[in-house]
């Protein structure tokens, strides 16, 4: 079946309301709160890249044990970094890149007396957060999301592949959009207080159960309201 047409118009709010609900019925309400620390989960989702979430945990975990300390981490060599790191699969390249936004957020200190730190983060604007956030190397929009939702509770929503995918079968996302207009596009359909949420929700229906391939339509319960499924 073809791949839903790009939205010219966002979806009404009646159905994204609904696609809502048809999530909370299967998944819940997510509760998690911000845990508070920005750096931590920025090297978490770095690390998250190109792994599964046991991988990345084992990798961060290990990161820890050896390095206790971010300015420890960025000091390090990086065969050290590298080496602890090596469960979440590339290592080299992000060992690299861990170091390189370290030093980047040391070399542009906004919290006085607190040479690497991201507290400042709380207190700015969700606008000057994420610019500051995605002007670190190697940094994109769904990382930074990532850090200003979960570490933060900013308004802000993470689109990663899945998020993307089953968005677009559900008519809420535009197919094949960049991540930049995905970002947006996601941003105005989900209601004040739902980020976190609705992130979850679609994250975990893409993994459980929307595929890339070999997608369920036959026992989802969105499939009534898809206007992508195979059973239509």
């Amino acid at each position: 079946m073809p791949a839903p047409r790009p939205l010219e118009e966002p979806p009404s709010r009646r159905r994204v309301a609904l696609v809502r609900r048809r999530l909370r019925l299967v998944y819940g309400v997510p509760r998690t709160m911000p845990h508070g620390h920005p750096i931590a989960e920025l090297v978490l989702t770095v690390l998250s890249q190109s792994t599964n979430d046991r991988n990345r945990d084992v990798a961060y975990l290990r990161l820890r044990e050896r390095l206790p300390t971010w300015e420890r981490v960025r000091d390090a060599r990086v065969e050290q970094v590298e080496r602890a790191i090596r469960p979440g699969g590339i290592s080299k390249v992000k060992s690299r890149r861990l170091q390189a936004i370290l030093r980047a957020i040391s070399a542009d200190a906004r919290d006085p007396g607190h040479e690497l730190s991201l507290d400042w983060l709380a207190k700015a604007p969700v606008g000057e957060g994420r610019d500051y956030l995605v002007g670190l190397p190697g940094v994109g929009r769904k990382t930074a999301a990532c850090v200003l939702l979960f570490a933060l509770g900013k308004r802000e929503v993470p689109v990663d592949t899945h998020v993307s995918r089953v968005g677009a079968r559900l008519g809420l996302l535009p197919a094949g959009a960049p991540f930049e207009v995905l970002h947006d596009r996601m941003l105005e359909l989900t209601p004040r207080g739902a980020e976190l949420e609705l992130h979850v929700n679609l994250l975990r229906h893409g993994r459980r159960t929307c595929y890339a391939r070999g997608r369920r339509c036959e026992s989802c319960a969105l499939e009534p309201i898809c206007p992508s499924s195979l059973l239509r």
